[in-house]
Order: structure tokens, then C-alpha cells, then sequence
């Protein structure tokens, strides 16, 4: 096959692939902050019933999430009397969003108790409340920590987003083998050889950002620290 034809036909796919990546992404993220802030507190069941969310997205795995996501969905709104308005699309981002606030937030709980006791105990000194300590002082630095962790949980997500075609979603994974079947399953060495070089890319371009973000937190935390007189733990 002319790679002058295969190639358009699975960047076509490109940007459904890279939506259901960036829901999942931001969702995740909240869904992970929230799960933290119950985590820390020890909030009574609460924080239980986050654990037992963050073990379940990390030990099920990923393509049984989207399963149970995909045919658990449409009966959960049914006992609500609700339309079932979930398509594979829809389904991908909630699976992929649960998945990655799991996995996240076993990257932000050990990262913020990560901070130094002392860190708490100069801000408490400085008479700062719980939420300007978090943003000025904790936050930054356990920010800081968390950003290798969270580099590689975003390219595991790039990496199960290829997952979602088991459920119909027309992602590239997807448009590939289709692609493949189209042409009585010829040119796969090709094929597969694109999209490696697509989500090579995905990959490297997630990693180039994570290592912006690990200096210029780096620089921050420092400044902040001189700047309030308290020791960077950088």
C-alpha cells in the first residue's frame, strides 16, 4: 500500500483519538485530586471507598474497565428510567477517566506526604490557612514530585487508548484494522509500522512537556522558598 494513502487515512482518525486522550486526561486529573484530598484526610468511609476506587482502577485490567464501563453504563441509567445515550465513544472517556484517576492518584498521595514535615510546620508559622499553604507551599513542591510519575501515567493513557477499539470506538487502532481487512489483511508490517511512528510521537511529545514543566517547577519552588524563608526541598 502507497503510504501516500495509508497515512491520511489514519491521521483522519487522529483527532477522535487525541479527544478521547485530553477527556480522559482532565478528568482524571480532578477525579485523582478529589480521591487524593479524601485519601490524606482519612475522611471516615469516604476515604475507604477511595481506596477501594484507586485499587480497583489499578488492579482491573484496563480493557475489562472499559467493558465494564461499556455494558454497565446503559444499565445503571436504566434503573433511573434515563435514555441510554451512551455510545463506544462516550464509554472510552468515562473507562480511560476512572483508569487514570486511579493510577494518578497513587502518584499524588505519596508525593504530597512526600513534603517535608517541617515545610507544614514553617507555613503554619506564617500563619498560613490550609488552602494558601497548599497552593503556595505544599502544592508546589509536592507538584514538583508527583511530575515523573505523572509523565508516565500519561503515556500509559496514550499507550490504552489503542484499548478502546474493543469496544467500537473509531480511534486509529481502530481505523488500521479496518484499513487491513479493506486490503484481505495485506500490508500489515506498514500499517503497524505507522502507527508506532504516531504514537511514538504522542509519546515523545507528552515527555518533552513533563521535562518544561520538571525545570521551570523546579525554578518556582526555589524562588517561592527564598522568597517566604523557607528551605526548598527540591
Amino acid at each position: 500500500m502507497d503510504l501516500a494513502v495509508l497515512v491520511p487515512e489514519l491521521i483522519s482518525a487522529l483527532p477522535l483519538t487525541l479527544f478521547i486522550m485530553f477527556v480522559a486526561m482532565a478528568a482524571g486529573f480532578v477525579l485523582a485530586f478529589i480521591t487524593t484530598f479524601f485519601r490524606i484526610c482519612r475522611v471516615p468511609v469516604i476515604s475507604q471507598l477511595a481506596d477501594l476506587y484507586v485499587s480497583y482502577a489499578r488492579s482491573v485490567p484496563v480493557v475489562l474497565q472499559l467493558f465494564v464501563v461499556y455494558y454497565g453504563l446503559p444499565v445503571f441509567v436504566a434503573q433511573f428510567g434515563l435514555p441510554d445515550i451512551f455510545d463506544a465513544n462516550l464509554a472510552a472517556m468515562v473507562g480511560l477517566s476512572l483508569y487514570h484517576g486511579g493510577y494518578l492518584s497513587e502518584v499524588m498521595r505519596p508525593a504530597y506526604l512526600a513534603v517535608e514535615r517541617g515545610q507544614h510546620e514553617a507555613a503554619d508559622s506564617l500563619g498560613y490557612g490550609f488552602f494558601r499553604k497548599l497552593t503556595r507551599v505544599a502544592g508546589p513542591q509536592a507538584a514538583h514530585i508527583a511530575l515523573p510519575g505523572y509523565g508516565n501515567s500519561i503515556i500509559y493513557l496514550i499507550h490504552n487508548v489503542a484499548l478502546v477499539m474493543y469496544i467500537g470506538a473509531a480511534d486509529v487502532m481502530a481505523t488500521a484494522h479496518l484499513v487491513m481487512e479493506r486490503d484481505y489483511n495485506q500490508y500489515q508490517f506498514e500499517t503497524y509500522l505507522v502507527l508506532a511512528v504516531l504514537y511514538s510521537a504522542l509519546c515523545l511529545v507528552a515527555w518533552a512537556i513533563i521535562r518544561l514543566l520538571e525545570r521551570r517547577s523546579g525554578r518556582y519552588i526555589q524562588q517561592g522558598a527564598r522568597r517566604l524563608k523557607l528551605a526548598p526541598s527540591v
